[in-house]
């Protein structure tokens, strides 16, 4: 890992938590802290992860950050199927169904969507089958 943590923009800070919540729910990783406004002088901001780290930060953004590209690690395939499917309930528009993308290397399996603001949001699996 080379990254401690990520923050985005979001323009519609609702509808991007129920969005991420539903979405990543699959890959085991849900909100674990929310700070709001009064602490930061000026925006809510929701961190999502496992084990109670917030790695992945959404912040109520008066502009969204588009053109994004953030991969999240899933632990298997049934994982990043899950995360597609939840994902697509949830909103999102499909950018590349679950499935193996061997021009990256013979065991990648992903699946892409695109959340409320139009970034490309991930999961992926590295494991061989």
């Amino acid at each position: 890992m080379i990254l401690d943590h990520i923050g985005i923009s979001v323009a519609g800070f609702a509808k991007s938590i129920e969005f991420y919540r539903a979405a990543l729910a699959p890959l085991g990783i849900s909100v674990v802290m929310e700070v709001p406004k009064e602490f930061t002088g000026g925006a809510n901001y929701s961190g999502l992860g496992r084990d109670g780290k917030p790695d992945f930060w959404l912040g109520d953004g008066k502009k969204a950050q588009t053109g994004l590209h953030i991969a999240f690690a899933a632990q298997n395939r049934a994982e990043v199927d899950a995360f597609y499917k939840a994902a697509m309930a949830a909103g999102g528009k499909d950018n590349g169904k679950p499935g193996l993308r061997t021009e990256y290397h013979p065991s990648y399996y992903g699946a892409f969507v695109f959340d409320p603001d139009g970034n490309n949001i991930e999961a992926v699996c590295h494991k061989p089958e």
